[in-house]
């Protein structure tokens, strides 16, 4: 299998013209197609829009399939995040430029969330997934942000804090924040305990 046949549902993207030797299709192998799930993700959650998704997660691919040479193999997952941010902002420069001096604002943007199907939404309930979506979609953007790639991409601190390109101490910040939030929502709609003492 070729590296640029690992997104589902993808057009074929042609490997890079000066492809090099087989040690670079194995470091790609070995340090990059494990972190393809991450990728999208991640790619989802900042885009928010499928096609969006998947042209950066393909322009992460060749730009890291183009760069292995040069990468030491240490902390894989991040070197693809930062691949990935970059890429993402310098696309955003191309379709905003306005965005020049402040690109962290299109990194925080995100639409309120729609999608709630599947096991959890069964067994928990709708209600709860009512109160859960419209408490995440009030959260700031910055703090919604936070959520998606913690809670719900499963992404470490120090992942998360890579993409959003903030301090650690930032994300956990806002993590406590947007959970708090969320938490409150959830008491006074009688589907969580409210906290004694």
């Amino acid at each position: 299998m070729e590296w640029w046949e690992v997104m589902p549902g993808s057009r074929k993207v042609q490997p890079a013209a000066h492809s090099g030797p087989e040690d670079r299709q194995a470091a790609f192998a070995l340090y990059v197609l494990p972190e393809v799930e991450v990728l999208w993700r991640v790619a989802a959650t900042l885009t928010r829009r499928p096609p969006d998704a998947e042209d950066l997660v393909q322009d992460t691919l060749l730009r890291a399939y183009r760069s292995i040479d040069r990468f030491d193999g240490a902390h894989p997952r991040a070197w693809l995040l930062t691949i990935m941010r970059n890429a993402e902002i310098n696309r955003t420069r191309r379709r905003r430029p306005e965005l020049l001096d402040d690109p962290q604002r299109d990194l925080e943007r995100l639409a309120p969330v729609d999608g709630r199907d599947g096991p959890e939404a069964i067994v928990v309930g709708e209600a709860f997934d009512e109160v859960v979506a419209d408490a995440l979609a009030a959260l700031p953007d910055a703090h919604r942000t936070v959520v998606e790639l913690v809670d719900i991409n499963g992404l470490s601190y120090a992942e998360a804090a890579q993409v959003m390109g903030v301090p650690v101490g930032t994300v956990m910040s806002r993590l406590h924040r947007a959970r708090k939030r969320i938490r409150a929502r959830l008491v006074a709609a009688g589907l969580a305990p409210g906290r004694r003492g």
